[in-house]
């Protein structure tokens, strides 16, 4: 895993009546270790500008703006394919945040709330942010994704129209209401 503790502000130390700006411009190393723990085979631009904000009760909130390049394969041809990424990115650190204490639970829709931490690193918010904003299937410009057909031997296959039952009724539907 690439080390970002140099990255990590402790609130502790932060001012607690102003915003603390931050910069994040890995180097080509950081970049090409994100890039492998990514699974991506490159990434050449990498930067993430932000601030963190004191709120009331001892919660913090830290907002910023990233930016990428990103090289991955395609799913069909596996030609490189490079993406833009601009993402804006926030998280709230609470003081106070607890955890739910049933065995099982439903994921919240707000996941931009964590625990506060010693540490806040907005490296490691980067690298999060990075990873969720990847397409997850990249396609080379004009390659199209086939249908893929698989079979018994003998036995006729089954295809994507086939499949759409209703596909044929709206036809016929289409059909009678201009007759």
């Amino acid at each position: 895993m690439t080390d970002l503790t140099e990255y990590s502000l402790k609130p502790a130390d932060l001012p607690r009546q102003k915003p603390t700006a931050f910069t994040i411009q890995p180097t080509r190393v950081e970049m090409s270790e994100i890039a492998d723990e990514l699974g991506i085979p490159g990434l050449s631009k990498l930067r993430f500008v932000g601030k963190v904000i004191p709120l009331d009760g001892g919660d913090w909130h830290l907002t910023g703006e990233l930016g990428a390049s990103v090289r991955q394969e395609c799913i069909v041809s596996l030609a490189p394919v490079t993406t833009r990424i601009d993402e804006q990115v926030e998280r709230f650190y609470r003081a106070e945040f607890t955890w739910s204490d049933q065995d099982e639970s439903e994921m919240p829709e707000d996941d931009s709330e964590e625990p506060l931490g010693k540490e806040i690193n907005p490296a490691l918010v980067m690298v999060e942010a990075l990873s969720l904003s990847l397409p997850l299937y990249p396609r080379a410009a004009g390659v199209e994704h086939g249908e893929t057909v698989i079979t018994e031997p003998g036995a006729e296959p089954l295809t994507d129209e086939a499949a759409k039952p209703f596909a044929g009724l709206a036809a016929l539907r289409d059909k009678l209401s201009s007759e």
